[in-house]
């Protein structure tokens, strides 16, 4: 009987040898697993926050270059009108003046020619006996007469239209100058707002990876664990480490086979 339970003492010694070898085997697999997996699920989550802190600026940027592109459209069509309505009151006081000066000009024309026939007929008078102590003139050579007056006006109208055409000129140039500037700004904000969109898009696609890469990763881990726990019974937290229950069944073994040697009749060194 107690060569049997030595027997049995030295197979289950071969069994938890192997059950040990097992476990380190196991142990050190998880061990393995649940390193790379809570790496990769920290990265993983480092990754994702950076993506949304990333798009949550895109969209800010994108909103704000919207915003812009939206005033500088509003500023370019208020100075369109503007410009429009000036250019339409320019253009008719210029016409105006040209008219004006026509007229004053023909007005002009006829006064001279009337004085000048009135000074032919006040000759010819003055040839007959005087009755008057002076001869008739008319108004046509005086400075505050009504040549002079016309000839004022007519110059007041050339110079309103020479101003109106260099002030024309001027707000054309400042406009033109105004929308130049405008379509380069609105061109620049469109395109960066392009670009920003697209790497928006393309920052979600990968953050939907990222989660779902994320969601797999803490599944694998969450195994692991779980796995963990149930390696820990049998060989982890057996209360007595694998050494000492070595040294305890040798100890065991070797007791009974002194005991066996003993009830042989065998001499005990």
């Amino acid at each position: 009987m107690m060569k049997d339970l030595s027997v049995r003492f030295m197979e289950e010694a071969n069994e938890e040898a192997e059950h040990k070898g097992w476990c380190d085997t196991e142990l050190s697999t998880n061990e393995q697993t649940r390193k790379e997996k809570t790496q990769a699920v920290e990265t993983l989550h480092a990754e994702i926050d950076q993506l949304q802190a990333s798009i949550a600026k895109l969209t800010e940027d994108i909103s704000e270059l919207t915003k812009s592109v939206a005033e500088l459209d509003a500023a370019m069509a208020k100075a369109t009108s503007l410009r429009t309505a000036e250019k339409a009151t320019n253009t008719e006081t210029v016409s105006d003046s040209q008219e004006a000066q026509t007229a004053v000009a023909q007005a002009l024309t006829v006064l001279k020619e009337f004085y000048a026939k009135a000074a032919e007929a006040t000759a010819f008078v003055q040839a007959e006996p005087e009755i008057f102590d002076k001869a008739y003139k008319g108004m046509g050579g005086e400075s505050g007469g009504v040549v002079g007056m016309l000839e004022v006006i007519e110059s007041d109208f050339a110079r309103l239209e020479s101003e109106t055409k260099a002030s024309e000129a001027s707000a054309q140039k400042e406009y033109d100058s105004f929308m130049t500037d405008s379509k380069v700004d609105k061109s620049a904000k469109s395109t960066d707002s392009e670009h920003k969109a697209a790497k928006k898009q393309d920052q979600e696609q990968a953050l939907t990876t990222k989660n779902n890469d994320l969601e797999g990763t803490q599944k694998e881990l969450d195994a692991a664990l779980a796995y963990f726990d149930k390696l820990k019974p049998s060989c982890v937290d057996s209360g007595v480490s694998y050494e000492d229950r070595v040294g305890r069944r040798k100890e065991e073994i070797e007791s009974l086979q002194e005991a066996l040697k003993i009830l042989n009749g065998e001499d005990i060194a």
